[in-house]
């Protein structure tokens, strides 16, 4: 058999199952996605993901992925490999502005407008969570800097309201703008919901994951590839490397949720300057007789 099909309930999955039906190492076979599969709204709608794995000929490794590294960070994330730094960029690979996501368009939204649409946010935050059984408050804030209104949920049932790397907050969000009428990609106020800070705290777990593992990339002259990220916690990544010249990020794969790479650059960016100082073991002392 010189390839089969599998599913399961992540990328990750699919190609473990591959592997147990093929009897082979992960560097034996090329994976191809053919569906990421999705988590759905509340877990309605949920898809499996689908692969195809390829024995290869030479039995080198042509993937994109490494193998997945034991450990966590504070974000719940982890660098599923390190790969070795290469000249191009392979398939699949996407160059993603810390600004510049989706595309689209920016209109402008007037002072009523972003009242109206408010105050029927968080009116139909409120019936979600009557819906959900949640006792929590809801309260109205606005932050000039970054021009958003952020309704912030009070609960006890925080946890439950944020969910595994804030996809249920993520689905909640999504619902809520959505029957509020916010246009997407328009400008002006941006309907944010939080629970109990969680956003800022997020926020800043991410920005030190990222100097972390671009020193790593650094340091081992290797592309550290970090798990699937929604694409708030990309733009995040980006910005918190975006002024380092010595690593590139880059997102590989399809879809809303997308690995990240964190590339070294070295000479190839900045010529001008030496590239960092590897760590060197203290010197022996020697004694004279």
């Amino acid at each position: 058999m010189d390839f089969v099909e599998t599913e399961g309930e992540t990328i990750d999955q699919a190609i473990e199952n591959a592997l147990k039906s093929l009897g082979v190492a992960r560097e034996k076979i090329t994976v191809d996605i053919l569906s990421e599969g999705k988590k759905g709204i509340f877990g309605f709608g949920a898809q499996k993901a689908r692969i195809r794995a390829s024995l290869t000929k030479s039995g080198v490794d042509r993937s994109t992925r490494g193998p997945a590294l034991a450990g966590s960070s504070p974000t719940g994330l982890r660098p599923i490999g390190v790969l070795e730094g290469a000249t191009g960029l392979p398939a699949g690979l996407h160059s993603e502005e810390p600004q510049a996501i989706s595309g689209e368009i920016e209109t402008p939204v007037t002072d009523a407008e972003a009242s109206a649409i408010a105050e029927k946010a968080k009116a139909t935050l409120v019936d979600i969570l009557d819906l959900m059984g949640i006792k929590a408050a809801v309260e109205t804030l606005s932050d000039a800097k970054s021009e958003e209104t952020i309704l912030e949920i009070r609960s006890d049932n925080s946890g439950l309201l944020i969910g595994r790397k804030g996809q249920t907050l993520e689905a909640i969000q999504y619902l809520v703008t959505r029957i509020a009428g916010e246009r997407p990609g328009s400008e002006g106020p941006h309907l944010v919901i939080d629970v109990e800070n969680y956003r800022e705290r997020r926020r800043k777990s991410l920005e030190d994951m990222a100097l972390r593992f671009g020193e790593k990339a650094k340091r081992q002259r290797k592309t550290v590839t970090v798990d699937a990220l929604s694409a708030a916690d990309r733009r995040i990544i980006h910005a918190a490397l975006q002024d380092d010249p010595w690593v590139t990020t880059r997102s590989l794969g399809q879809g809303s949720y997308r690995r990240l790479l964190i590339i070294p650059e070295g000479d190839r960016k900045r010529k001008d300057e030496p590239p960092p100082a590897a760590e060197k073991s203290p010197a022996k002392e020697t004694s004279k007789g």
